[in-house]
């Protein structure tokens, strides 16, 4: 396997990011210093490390979930009936979700053995978008559609400026698109909240560019190769 291809795997970072990396003198293979990204590797057998510290050879899994109603995002909850890693099978191994959706949220949630890919989607500095479709109580109205694109305020701060959008009207509802790059808690139910607007429902429809497609509720697929390489690409760039 080429080293660049191994790092990639390892979960390190994406092709072009760890071609990057070796040139830069950060990776020995069997304690040498290796510039080329091509140098072979035999994993198991070659000891590599970056930055003195041995990479790990463990196998990383990719998955996203289209997680139902009731359930929580956490991996261990003793007051929840049902959390989302129960929802994949024990032979995966252990996985993690990447963030949180409230109990009451549905829609999508990625679910990792990778920690450094983890950090990077849901540090504030990487600004990873989320996009939610929420059906609110009340007609929303284009100035205050305005508000919520610009930053509305909050007990915890003023929401940085976010895309928003009215798909639909229904009676005494309104549906709407909503893009953020934050992670407060709720944040969605209370940028409505502030506009006096409760939230009836709301669902995470896309996550760093990856989307539920036909998952149903409660069911699960593996990211693709190339969804992987594009999430790592996006996270390392804006690094």
């Amino acid at each position: 396997m080429r080293l660049q291809t191994f790092l990639a795997h390892a979960g390190i970072s994406s092709r072009r990011s760890s071609a990057d990396i070796i040139e830069s003198g950060a990776v020995a293979v069997n304690g040498k210093v290796v510039l080329e990204k091509w140098h072979p590797v035999e994993p198991g057998v070659d000891r590599v490390t970056l930055y003195g510290k041995a990479v790990s050879t463990v196998s990383k899994l990719y998955y996203v979930l289209n997680k139902p109603r009731g359930v929580t995002s956490t991996v261990k909850d003793s007051h929840a009936k049902s959390a989302v890693v129960d929802l994949l099978p024990r032979k995966l191994g252990r996985l993690y979700p990447v963030g949180r959706l409230d109990k009451d949220t549905t829609g999508i949630i990625l679910l990792t053995n990778d920690g450094e890919l983890t950090h990077r989607l849901t540090h504030p500095r990487f600004a990873v978008a989320k996009v939610y479709v929420a059906k609110v109580k009340g007609r929303v109205l284009e100035n205050e559609l305005k508000k919520l694109s610009e930053g509305v305020r909050l007990e915890d701060g003023l929401t940085a400026p976010c895309r928003a959008r009215i798909l639909s009207f229904a009676e005494d509802t309104t549906v709407c698109e909503i893009e953020i790059r934050e992670g407060k808690k709720r944040q969605v139910r209370r940028m409505f909240d502030s506009l006096g607007h409760r939230v009836l429902d709301l669902k995470r429809t896309f996550f760093a560019g990856i989307g539920l497609g036909d998952l149903e509720e409660g069911e699960f697929r593996k990211l693709s190769a190339s969804e992987v390489e594009a999430l790592k690409e996006m996270t390392y760039r804006a690094a």
